[in-house]
């Protein structure tokens, strides 16, 4: 029997930056947008070429209706017009996360990373959540994806002490990043409570 997969890592955006958004910049030769008609077939092209080949227009429009208005942002290179790097904010309330703020489906390109186009969608979608009032907001990403987690770090994002086992996978995952190791300042929940 195959084992289990590890429940993913949870980050959240801390309360004291509650009203301080991250700042949006994107690099020269690309553009910061919000999702439009007509750009679903290069949503796909983006989404398969960054490991999400399970997207399809069914699953990605699911997706999508979860996602605040004009919450999908997506980065398009100037000179082509292709899609880059994408993020979306949205309203998906669950158990440990009621008031259902997320930022989620972070991708980007490959042959596109070092430009920071990472940090400008995730900024443009956090700073969202945070203007349409979310107190609690929430991310969930997996231990190998180094490069995402140090953009959620370099943003402002925090780890979450959720359930057991989280502070040794922390330490392993700031151990790789070189990141400062200091769980006794993040957030943990309290009998499966945040």
């Amino acid at each position: 029997m195959a084992a289990a997969k590890p429940e993913q890592l949870q980050m959240l955006w801390p309360e004291e930056r509650l009203g301080a958004p991250p700042r949006v910049s994107v690099a020269g030769g690309y553009a910061l947008r919000t999702f439009r008609d007509g750009d679903m077939g290069a949503y796909l092209g983006l989404a398969h070429a960054a490991g999400f080949e399970h997207f399809d227009e069914k699953s990605v429009s699911e997706y999508m209706r979860h996602s605040l208005p004009g919450g999908v942002f997506v980065v398009e290179r100037d000179a082509s017009g292709e899609l880059v790097a994408s993020a979306m904010a949205q309203h998906v309330p669950e158990e440990l996360h009621p008031a259902g703020g997320v930022l989620g489906w972070v991708m980007g390109r490959p042959g596109h990373s070092g430009r920071g186009l990472g940090l400008t969608v995730c900024a443009a979608a956090t700073a969202l959540l945070l203007r349409a009032g979310y107190r609690r907001i929430h991310l969930k990403t997996d231990d190998w994806r180094l490069a995402a987690l140090k953009t959620y770090f370099n943003l402002g994002w925090v780890p979450f002490l959720f359930a057991a086992g989280m502070k040794e996978r922390w330490r392993e995952v700031c151990g790789k990043l070189a990141w400062p190791f200091a769980p006794e300042s993040w957030p943990r929940a309290r009998e499966g409570r945040p």
